[in-house]
């Protein structure tokens, strides 16, 4: 099973953390986080929407941690000082990473984690559209649940297929919009 570092980028979105951890109880993947990475899409959320509380999403936070199973990584910190990336905040996501021996990290912002730093460490970086289309290759029946699943756990309002199709587009899933299409789901 494949194990990736979930950037905080990924995670702000509802529709998109949702997903994952569809796919995650479906076992398609491994997800992987820290508790900075929480915090920090944790403390985006609640910027951009002051209309939201933060009790409900540390109740998620502790959901993701306890459906994600093996999904906190500790001890990760004493590396951070040691890499060098173009955005000194994003080294605590690589330094997680090396510390999980998780080969991705799957983040909106590649340009922050470039190849030449990654590939020492045996990691890529890979566009969340990307990452979830090679599940899809990987692992399409458990991969099809996940996504079953997940569209039926939007009922505020119910979304058809072609709602859940604009939707992923919406977040930025495009390939996978598209390679459902031949799909029931």
């Amino acid at each position: 099973m494949k194990s990736a570092v979930m950037d905080a980028c990924v995670l702000y979105s509802a529709f998109l953390r949702d997903l994952t951890m569809r796919l995650t109880v479906a076992i398609v993947f491994q997800p992987k986080w820290t508790e900075q990475i929480h915090d920090e899409w944790m403390r985006n959320v609640l910027l951009n929407r002051p209309d939201l509380a933060r009790e409900p999403l540390e109740r998620t936070r502790n959901l993701m941690n306890h459906w994600g199973r093996d999904c906190i990584v500790t001890e990760y910190e004493a590396l951070i000082p040691t890499l060098s990336l173009p955005d000194a905040d994003d080294r605590h996501v690589l330094a997680a990473a090396i510390r999980a021996k998780a080969p991705v990290i799957v983040t909106f912002n590649l340009s922050d984690f470039p190849e030449t730093v990654l590939s020492p460490y045996g990691i890529v970086a890979l566009h969340p559209d990307v990452f979830l289309c090679q599940l899809m290759d990987e692992e399409e029946e458990r991969f099809l649940v996940g996504v079953q699943r997940h569209r039926a756990s939007l009922h505020r309002p119910p979304q058809t297929e072609t709602e859940y199709l604009q939707a992923l587009k919406r977040n930025r899933l495009p390939t996978l919009a598209e390679r459902l299409l031949s799909f029931t789901f």
